[in-house]
């Protein structure tokens, strides 16, 4: 079991030391999408949904998802997390809004699964700001897309284009 790092010698689950690592810049890129009826995406970009502002509150609970990620993921260090930015772009021929969110920080270990929380948990927002008027919305294609620092140098996922334009997010 010597590849697995969160085992220990009996294969019991064990918090990774990370002391004696060096800290470096660390930045993680995750995305997701909440797919939804046609009319839902009108709504939101409307400003009409009657539950609220979807865009704003969904930030902000990705926001504060990514700062309990330790909280929620039984083996995940508590990390001085120095940025944070959640993003949406609607796309209205395929009846979605795409989220992305950007973690960063100086440390021992990174922040993929900060990322990947604040996206699941925006989605997870939007899903309760609008199942009043559309149940049948589906979350999905939850990924890293991007990873830097640390010692395993750069990750990027293939076939990811970098956003330019956020569209309906203001």
């Amino acid at each position: 079991m010597s590849g697995l790092t969160h085992l220990d010698e009996r294969g019991q689950a064990r918090m990774v030391e990370v002391g004696g690592k060096e800290a470096t810049r660390r930045e993680a890129v995750a995305r997701g999408e909440v797919s939804m009826r046609p009319e839902t995406l009108e709504l939101i970009l409307g400003g009409k949904v009657p539950k609220g502002e979807v865009f704003g509150v969904a930030r902000v609970a990705g926001i504060m998802a990514a700062k309990k990620t330790p909280e929620l993921i039984p083996l995940c260090h508590p990390l001085m997390l120095t940025g944070i930015d959640v993003q949406f772009r609607p796309d209205p021929e395929r009846s979605r809004v795409e989220i992305e969110a950007r973690v960063r920080t100086t440390g021992q270990t990174g922040v993929e699964m900060e990322a990947l929380t604040a996206v699941t948990v925006a989605a997870l927002a939007i899903y309760d700001m609008c199942k009043a008027v559309d149940r049948e919305m589906v979350i999905g294609a939850v990924r890293l897309v991007h990873k830097s620092g640390g010692k395993s140098g750069v990750f990027e996922r293939k076939g990811e284009e970098a956003w330019t334009e956020m569209q309906g997010t203001e």
